[in-house]
């Protein structure tokens, strides 16, 4: 693989990239030097390249991995459990009310996401929040296609229901 060839393929999917690996490990400087580390792999090894049917998928089995393997040393800490994706600026917002309780919403939503098993969190990462469609997940988590929509099912569910736990009752 060239230079050219890395910078108009690899490069490109570099943002979801981040995200996903953000997603997986709650924190910004980690996902960077996953990012990193997964660039690299993806160029030490771009002999495997022309055998690929999807490199995004690829690229994404590697972020994953290597998140993973980053959660599971002992080294490893979260230390900022806030997801900046839902934050809302209540400036910009026509009524504040409206606004605070948007934003209330969302970080429940993202407190009940984070609680979520890991493969349930990832799979929703990967189709709600990357697009990524459901034969892609499939290669990512090398799972087969009717495991990824019944996972899917069931995060959504737990979600939902977790929600309305909260909403109705007032459960947290």
């Amino acid at each position: 693989m060239s230079l050219e060839l890395f910078h108009s393929q690899v490069v490109p999917i570099r943002p979801k990239l981040y995200r996903f690996a953000f997603r997986l490990l709650n924190n910004e400087e980690d996902a960077k030097d996953i990012i990193q580390d997964a660039l690299l792999k993806v160029w030490h090894q771009q002999d495997r390249m022309a055998e690929l049917q999807n490199l995004e998928a690829w690229c994404m089995r590697i972020v994953r991995n290597l998140a993973l393997d980053r959660l599971k040393s002992k080294k490893y800490r979260s230390t900022e459990m806030l997801d900046r994706a839902g934050e809302m600026e209540a400036a910009h917002q026509p009524d504040p009310h409206l606004a605070a309780e948007q934003q209330d919403v969302m970080g429940r939503v993202h407190r009940i996401i984070n609680a979520l098993p890991e493969k349930y969190r990832t799979i929703i990462q990967l189709r709600d929040v990357d697009g990524f469609s459901y034969q892609q997940i499939a290669d990512i988590l090398e799972l087969n296609m009717s495991e990824v929509k019944i996972n899917l099912h069931r995060a959504r569910k737990a979600v939902r229901e977790q929600l309305q736990n909260i909403q109705v009752y007032g459960l947290q």
